[in-house]
């Protein structure tokens, strides 16, 4: 049974797991560095437990396989992440519909986030859900020691119209 529920405060530490597990599978196409990997946790262990309140969690048979953010609780989806376990099982999509209804229950017309040029798995994922890619930048990782490229993908949420990179909304 699969159960989509806005995240508790206890959930912090399951989360942040989750969230690693997921964050090493998409940073192993640029090269994960012991100390990204250590920033990561810190970062998602402080989110988790202050911002849960826009974390939404996705559950089969009452186990978390993964979760959503809106840091801003704008239109912007800050965080997504479904434990590699659980991946090409259905849950990123349900989550993903999800968090769009609450976007449109909430009077958006459009969804944003981001992600690194080289997670492959995600931009599949978005595009095959409807996202296209909007921008494309290229940031110096001094940890990595190198430019990492961004691409920021958009989806409209009304019946009509779509999106198509350079495209504002």
């Amino acid at each position: 049974m699969v159960t989509i529920r806005k995240a508790h405060q206890d959930d912090a530490e399951l989360l942040t797991e989750i969230g690693m597990r997921a964050w090493r599978k998409a940073m192993a196409s640029v090269g994960e560095a012991a100390e990204m990997a250590a920033n990561a946790r810190d970062a998602f262990a402080a989110f988790t437990q202050e911002g849960w309140i826009t974390i939404t969690v996705i559950e089969k048979s009452g186990n978390v396989v993964g979760w959503a953010a809106r840091e801003d609780m704008d239109e912007t989806i800050t965080d997504f992440w479904i434990d590699p376990d659980h991946e090409g099982q259905g849950f990123g999509t349900a989550l993903l519909n999800a968090v769009e209804e609450g976007l449109k229950s909430q009077g958006f017309s459009v969804a944003r986030l981001q992600t690194h040029a080289m997670n492959e798995d995600a931009l599949k994922f978005f595009e095959k859900n409807g996202y296209a890619v909007n921008w494309l930048t290229v940031t110096y990782n001094p940890k990595l020691d190198r430019d990492v490229q961004s691409v920021g993908l958009s989806k409209s949420l009304s019946e009509a119209g779509g999106a198509g990179y350079g495209q504002e909304f």
